[in-house]
């Protein structure tokens, strides 16, 4: 929700964004959070704005 990661990943494969935020969470939590949250970033500077 912050930067549409989640949503952009979604709308590329074609699944749920609220699956795909629950996943997300779900996989950052039990990776101790810390990776989770530096793919995400890396991710918002990668991925092309939608117009």
């Amino acid at each position: 929700m912050i930067a549409g990661v989640c949503a952009g990943i979604a709308r590329h494969f074609g699944w749920s964004v609220t699956g795909t935020r629950v996943a997300y969470v779900l996989l950052s939590i039990c990776s101790a959070a810390f990776p989770g949250i530096i793919v995400y970033l890396i991710l918002w500077l990668v991925l092309p704005v939608e117009d």
